[in-house]
């Protein structure tokens, strides 16, 4: 089927989805072809699964795509970020699982190199957390000498999966990654955009076993599969592309596997208190995009065992107890990953909906608030919701009634594929094509009375445990 129209080709490699689809002129993707991740093993607190299903299965999602045009249109790749393996340069082989984001294998590397917390946040923009490449890397270089040698002798190789994956598509001739790639990786000097002597210093990791870093754009790699790599990012920053990039009085709210909240930072402009810098993206020229971030933790696995289908907005607001629903510890700008679903007081009465209600308000809540945050540090006017979790109107609602701005619900569900296809193609959206306005119907306004008890509730946990981390239970 000949299609002249269409101008990229786009790849996601998710976290539960691999997706590929094609964009045309107008930015509108067509043919979105979808197939589930490889399974991930978890087993005390390491999540894993293969590299190469990962390879296969975006191989086919393209098959699919492409059959749909006689062009050969640029591609575009994003990825999930921080999830790397080991890998044996001379056959191809991978040494170890990939290791997803959310293993916590590095935790221990983390509480070592606790006194340069400091130091870390300021290279890099993130805080220290095992969520990223680097502490478990290191931990695995520590734990397997032999390893380490291997890599600095250049028998082995390491990489995220966007770095594996373009090394096997072009027979072992690129050993890449792109700058929003490594801005996640706690490895990279965001202000000087390369690979930081210090940081490889503080994770024991040598900087010779890195790859090297090119911008997001631009790429020209011609790939076994007959295309053209142009763009790779980030699967975040993929979703800011398509919505909300380069505008610094609006932000966006992705509520997937986990959340995000993100808006454009002006040049030369730092994140505050406690919330991330991030690099969005680099140009052919180096010159880069940042953003200021705010996270929520594993979101998606703390609702899968509530009916969050079935609740409405009414639902909410009905009691005075508090929770906090991340299943793996509050992420930005707290970092406490010691509190998990946690409730102000005893739920043994309370219904399974009733309980359903309390976690989606704490999502709420924790949204409204980075949304404060932001708007008192540099007015917004605009808030766009994506993501799988924001098909849930009682969220939508529920996010609407709690801050001072509009709430718009973008109708495009695929943000990540239609952000890495603008980059690859070089079209610039000029306006939100798909963004919905969120009417607040039937007002809760017991909701936003809650929210504002909520803060008080969580300032005060804050502070009271603040010392004594371990001691969720007695706080």
């Amino acid at each position: 089927m000949d299609n002249p129209l269409i101008s990229a080709i786009a790849l996601d490699l998710g976290t539960t989805s691999i997706k590929a689809a094609l964009m045309d002129r107008q930015g509108n993707l067509q043919h979105v072809v979808t197939q589930p991740a490889p399974t991930i093993d978890m087993h005390h607190e390491r999540y894993e699964s293969n590299a190469l299903d990962y390879v296969e299965i975006a191989g086919q999602v393209l098959k699919k795509c492409l059959i749909q045009t006689d062009n050969n249109p640029p591609l575009g790749l994003c990825s999930q970020r921080s999830s790397f393996l080991i890998w044996d340069k001379t056959s191809g082989q991978p040494v170890t699982p990939l290791i997803s984001w959310q293993d916590n294998r590095g935790k221990s590397c983390c509480d070592r190199l606790h006194a340069s917390t400091d130091t870390i946040h300021t290279l890099t923009g993130l805080r220290l957390t095992a969520y990223y490449f680097a502490p478990k890397l290191s931990v695995l270089l520590r734990e397997n000498p032999a390893w380490r040698a291997r890599l600095v002798k250049g028998e082995w190789l390491t990489g995220t999966l966007d770095t594996f994956l373009i090394w096997r598509w072009t027979h072992g001739q690129y050993f890449l990654t792109d700058a929003s790639m490594a801005a996640r990786t706690l490895l990279m000097d965001i202000h000087q955009q390369q690979w930081s002597a210090p940081l490889c210093k503080l994770f024991n990791i040598p900087h010779s076993i890195l790859p090297q870093i090119k911008p997001s754009i631009g790429l020209n790699l011609p790939l076994d599969n007959g295309m053209t790599l142009q763009a790779s990012a980030g699967d975040q920053s993929a979703a800011l592309i398509a919505s909300v990039t380069g505008n610094q009085t609006e932000a966006l709210v992705n509520l997937g596997t986990g959340g995000f909240v993100i808006r454009s930072l002006a040049k030369d402009t730092l994140a505050f208190d406690g919330y991330l810098q991030t690099l969005v993206y680099q140009d052919a020229d180096h010159q880069a995009q940042f953003a200021i971030e705010g996270t929520l933790n594993s979101i998606a696995a703390a609702l899968a065992p509530y009916p969050v289908n079935d609740c409405c907005i009414a639902d909410l607001a009905t009691n005075n107890i508090f929770c906090l629903a991340e299943l793996s510890g509050l992420g930005a700008p707290y970092f406490r990953n010691d509190w998990g679903i946690h409730f102000s007081q005893s739920i043994s009465e309370l219904t399974l909906q009733q309980t359903t209600a309390l976690m989606l308000e704490a999502i709420i809540f924790r949204i409204a608030r980075i949304l404060e945050d932001f708007h008192q540090q540099s007015p917004l006017t605009k808030v766009y919701l994506s993501g799988g979790l924001s098909e849930l109107p009682c969220l939508q609602q529920g996010i609407a009634q709690c801050v001072a701005f509009p709430v718009f619900h973008m109708q495009q569900k695929e943000a990540s594929l239609q952000g890495i296809a603008l980059l690859a193609s070089g079209i610039r959206m000029k306006d939100h094509q798909y963004a919905k306005k969120v009417e607040i119907k039937n007002g809760n306004h017991a909701l936003f009375e809650k929210y504002q008890r909520w803060k008080n509730w969580l300032d005060a946990l804050l502070k009271t445990c603040k010392n004594s981390p371990n001691k969720i239970k007695k706080c």
